[in-house]
């Protein structure tokens, strides 16, 4: 199965270059690094051991900040390579880590699964262990690292049902790979069992979700804080948005007439008006542009990011700002009095609603949770979040929220004590990964 596989790959060449070419029309970054993402990078120089950690794009890599943190701190002489897929993953990638590690730290595509090209990367970088994040599972890269003798952790491993459902028709290539896993870390008992019957074998720890330990960037809260000061209205947040979704809110906003309604919620200055603002911050750079001019079209006043950094701008001159800016979640979370969480009002599974609630914004959710099925119960039952069916009861569930000002409040204080609760999965993370990481000592002795 593995060499049809492989075949497969092969035949796939051209398309993978001409998919590259495709993005690339949107995003010029997919045209550049073409050699890595077939397996061709230059040899590493040096001896230190290295911890190669895949984080597939944006969500995976600042997921994996805590624990690529701790691993820096533990091992102060190893190096750190961090692979993704998308450029947006490898822009956060050095955003988060190049500053902190300096010259420990490295950053790569990985390749796709040919099996030259898997065995190249390897041969080129030579990881002393590498850890691939939650859902990451390639049958040639498995079989290269057996072959090059890196011992292959999943950590923070997830895997939804329907997920699960698509997995079990792949298991002839699924369960030799995983069977080559020296470690599987699973982050729920629910995610134990799905990840159990896909791959033929029990996980060897339930540790938790590591997006639960990271906390919120201080500076970029009180950027949102400064920010929430000098608008003087209340803002209602769609964060993360995904594609459709944009639409479906700015219809229902213009529905319930949330820009022309006048709220009781929060204190602004006597003499403004205080209607609220609604804030779209798309999930994917590329889609900036789209999303200014779909809702210019709307007959909407609209504002761009930038125009935050202009001492002279007046809020009550638009109806909707676009956050066309990468690395800033923490800030608009800091900004709003409500979130409204994208990728949740169409079938995309949510984005991250861990970090709102960290950062004590009260959060509305939409019916699609399952990419953070777990996360989203509990989080109902703290009392941390509401869930609607559809993007016009996100916005009238919003807009009702503004006006109660305890229920934002008792919300955010409860966001803030369930992610704290649920600390903890770094930590046990490397307890876990203890005996494979003995091979960073002796290495470096």
């Amino acid at each position: 199965m593995r060499l049809l596989y492989s075949l497969a790959w092969l035949l796939a060449t051209p398309f993978a270059m001409a998919y590259l070419l495709w993005r690339s029309i949107r995003q010029p970054a997919y045209r550049v690094h073409w050699g890595e993402r077939f397996g061709w990078h230059p040899r590493r120089a040096g001896s230190e051991p290295l911890i190669w950690l895949h984080a597939v794009s944006v969500g995976e890599t600042r997921a994996a900040q805590p624990l690529v943190k701790a691993l820096a701190a533990k091992y102060p002489q190893a190096h750190v390579l961090i692979t993704c897929m998308t450029p947006t993953g490898r822009e956060t990638a050095h955003e988060l880590f190049s500053k902190s590690l300096g010259d420990r730290f490295h950053q790569a595509y990985l390749p796709y699964d040919q099996a030259g090209a898997q065995r190249r990367f390897l041969h080129a970088w030579r990881p002393t262990v590498g850890l691939l994040m939650e859902t990451e599972l390639w049958p040639n890269l498995m079989a290269a690292a057996t072959q090059a003798d890196v011992p292959v952790a999943l950590v923070s491993a997830r895997l939804s049902q329907k997920s699960l459902e698509r997995g079990l028709r792949q298991r002839a290539l699924i369960i030799p790979a995983a069977q080559r896993l020296a470690c599987v870390l699973a982050q729920s008992e629910a995610d134990a069992t799905r990840i159990a019957q896909l791959l033929g074998r029990p996980v060897n720890a339930i540790t938790g979700n590591l997006k639960f330990d990271n906390a919120p960037d201080e500076v970029l809260l009180e950027r949102g804080r400064g920010w929430r000061a000098r608008l003087e209205r209340p803002v209602i947040l769609a964060a993360s948005t995904r594609e459709g979704e944009e639409a479906l809110l700015i219809q229902a906003w213009q529905g319930a007439g949330a820009h022309d309604a006048t709220t009781a919620g929060g204190t602004h200055s006597p003499g403004h008006s205080t209607s609220p603002l609604l804030v779209i911050v798309p999930r994917h750079p590329q889609r900036f542009d789209t999303v200014v001019r779909d809702a210019e079209a709307t007959g909407l006043r609209v504002a761009r990011r930038a125009v935050l950094d202009d001492p002279a701008f007046d809020a009550h001159t638009i109806d909707l700002l676009i956050g066309d800016s990468m690395g800033e979640m923490d800030a608009w979370y800091a900004l709003a009095d409500v979130a409204i969480m994208g990728g949740s009002l169409l079938p995309f599974g949510s984005q991250n609603l861990i970090e709102p609630c960290a950062a004590g914004c009260p959060v509305i959710l939409g019916p699609s949770t399952y990419n953070f099925a777990e996360a989203a119960q509990q989080a109902l039952a703290a009392g941390a979040v509401r869930q609607v069916p559809d993007a016009a009861q996100a916005v009238t569930a919003a807009l009702q929220l503004l006006g109660d000002e305890p229920a934002r409040v008792a919300m955010a204080q409860a966001g803030q004590g369930f992610t704290s609760n649920h600390r903890g999965a770094t930590l046990r993370t490397l307890e876990a990964l203890g005996p494979m990481l003995e091979r960073l000592d002796s290495r470096a002795s």
